[in-house]
């Protein structure tokens, strides 16, 4: 409880007589100078040419008793203060104090009505400045009370605020951990793919070669080089669509980075129901119904196959994930356009902090290159008109940017509760912080300018973190390379950081926009750069739009700054759906 000062000091001279409890006091010019001030607390004539007078700091702490000679004089505020607001309080022994992540130590000088509490917060094992102060570096626990030492010699109130301890009837919320990776996409299979070519400045953008393809106007995409059914036993890759192949492929590879056994939960030594799937997705596989459709047309329903339906529904990769590794804790599919694969890592970020499920495998799978879709996007001239070449036809952030190129794919975490990984002895690549959502409310496709929706994601997101502004040291840029929908992020960036805008890059010069699958794959890379301390090039952008105004990265991969420790994932989708992701690295 702290007393608010909504009124400044204004002194003026009195004499010890005339004092009066609730009357904020200053014992001589020097408390005047330094802004030193007590809330008289009781008065008392103790002789005939004396006073005893209780005093207690403004914004709390302990009394203390003062005899003054009635003729004194002092200085007083503008006013009396409520004395129900003043409140009693000691100063935590720091030395005596285990501490815990999650702890928050803070430091007032309680003598100053307007002073603003010095506050730390613990993460992994190191207290950082928990405000949006320029101070930068963590401190260890002995620094910490070496710091506290000298505040409670200067007279400040130092207290420890510990992180709330599980109870019976409330479950602590867990902390949540990256222990495994896996990417299916232009780049080619494998997260270690998926990250060379990153660094290496590859594009995975291809001309569309197929006959279904000649009459459009864009024949380009990002196109997954490798067929994805070869890889699976036959008789699983035929009940299931190209999204879902890529799903099962990559969280598998996830499962096994994790270090799981591959035949699945039970294998793994994992009881199935605290295990969940979260998978996003907007339409899966349209090619299986475009195909159905194709068929009874041509030859009559008898040539429909059964399996239309099953295939067809988004929801088919994340059964075709729990069914692959015997997972029954739960399945969800999330589907919010362009941001769905954010949104489901999001969403079992929560379902393992509140103790649903102990581990997920959360990310987005799309493969939605077919004629109709390409065409729609074309009508709505949403793609880029660049040719393949030397340079991506995906130009985020580009001068010349004109749209994004359509792509498919899959991206997978295993997220897993940090106690249970390290019960198992997990390699952690870094804590799966927070993450926030908004809705723009603006336009059926179009961004809103005005990139509000966006910023409120990005708040919102560092604020489940527990983090602050200054936190964040990197930012995978959705930057789908449309004219508007880049400027929009941008400005929201600078919106939120102000002057002091993360490091940025984009990966959809590489990639192509991987839709309902971008989230996941973007999120990936956004472990890996955090694991590796740094940063892939954005490709594409030669010439950066100056209306842009963002540091960020092109040419070559550049080294992880070392002032914060967090960085973000951004996906906005069609119907103002945005998503951003934290992920907070280990310390050195």
């Amino acid at each position: 409880m702290r007393y608010s000062f909504d009124v400044p000091p204004e002194p003026h001279a009195l004499v010890v007589a005339e004092v009066a409890p609730g009357d904020l006091l200053a014992l001589s010019g020097q408390d005047l100078a330094e802004n030193t001030w007590y809330v008289v607390m009781r008065t008392l004539a103790v002789a005939p040419g004396a006073v005893r007078l209780t005093l207690r700091p403004p914004l709390g702490g302990r009394d203390r008793d003062v005899v003054l000679e009635r003729g004194l004089r002092v200085s007083v505020g503008c006013r009396r203060v409520d004395l129900s607001g003043i409140p009693e309080l000691d100063s935590s022994d720091l030395g005596a104090v285990e501490f815990r992540d999650g702890d928050r130590v803070g430091s007032l000088r309680a003598v100053d009505p307007r002073a603003v509490e010095e506050s730390y917060i613990r993460k992994w094992g190191r207290w950082y400045r928990d405000s949006d102060s320029e101070e930068q570096g963590p401190v260890s626990d002995a620094e910490l009370r070496e710091r506290g030492a000298r505040d409670l010699e200067r007279g400040h109130l130092v207290r420890h605020r510990p992180r709330p301890r599980r109870s019976a009837e409330v479950r602590a919320v867990r902390r949540v951990v990256v222990t495994g990776l896996g990417a299916v996409t232009p780049l080619g299979v494998g997260a270690g793919e998926l990250w060379r070519g990153l660094l290496e400045g590859r594009c995975g953008i291809r001309e569309l070669a197929g006959e279904e393809f000649a009459g459009l106007p864009v024949r380009i995409a990002g196109t997954v080089p490798v067929d994805p059914a070869r890889l699976l036993p036959r008789p699983q890759a035929r009940r299931m669509n190209r999204a879902a192949r890529f799903a099962v492929l990559a969280a598998r590879e996830a499962w096994e980075d994790a270090g799981l056994d591959p035949a699945g939960t039970e294998e793994s030594g994992l009881p199935p129901e605290r295990v969940g799937v979260s998978v996003g997705s907007i339409l899966g596989d349209a090619s299986v119904l475009v195909g159905g459709d194709r068929a009874l047309r041509e030859r009559g329903p008898r040539a429909v196959s059964p399996l239309t339906t099953p295939m067809t529904v988004p929801s088919q990769a994340a059964s075709q994930v729990s069914l692959a590794l015997r997972i029954t804790g739960e399945a969800r599919t999330v589907t919010s356009a362009c941001a769905s694969g954010t949104e489901a890592v999001g969403q079992a970020v929560d379902r393992i902090r509140h103790g649903r499920v102990d581990l997920a495998l959360a990310g987005g799978a799309e493969a939605v290159v077919t004629p109709a879709i390409m065409a729609s996007f074309a009508a709505m001239r949403a793609l880029s008109a660049h040719p393949a070449g030397p340079t991506s036809p995906s130009r985020p952030f580009a001068g010349d940017r004109d749209g994004f190129v359509n792509g498919e794919g899959a991206g997978f975490l295993l997220l897993e509760a940090e106690e249970h990984a390290r019960a198992r002895g997990a390699r952690v690549y870094c804590e799966a912080a927070g993450w926030g959502l908004s809705a723009d409310a603006h336009h059926l496709a179009a961004p809103d300018p005005s990139g509000r929706g966006i910023a409120l994601a990005l708040r919102r997101a560092v604020e489940d973190s527990g983090a602050h502004v200054l936190d964040v040291v990197h930012v995978n840029a959705h930057a789908t390379a449309t004219v508007d929908g880049d400027l929009a992020e941008a400005d929201a960036l600078r919106a939120v950081f102000g002057a002091r805008v993360p490091v940025v890059t984009a990966l959809k010069g590489h990639l192509g926009h991987l839709q309902g699958a971008a989230g996941g794959v973007e999120a990936v890379a956004t472990v890996l750069t955090l694991h590796h301390g740094l940063i892939p090039p954005t490709i594409g952008c030669d010439v950066p739009d100056d209306a842009i105004g963002l540091d960020v990265v092109t040419k070559s991969p550049r080294p992880l700054p070392s002032s914060g420790d967090l960085a973000l994932s951004n996906s906005f989708g069609f119907g103002g759906h945005n998503a951003v992701v934290a992920f907070r690295r280990r310390p050195a």
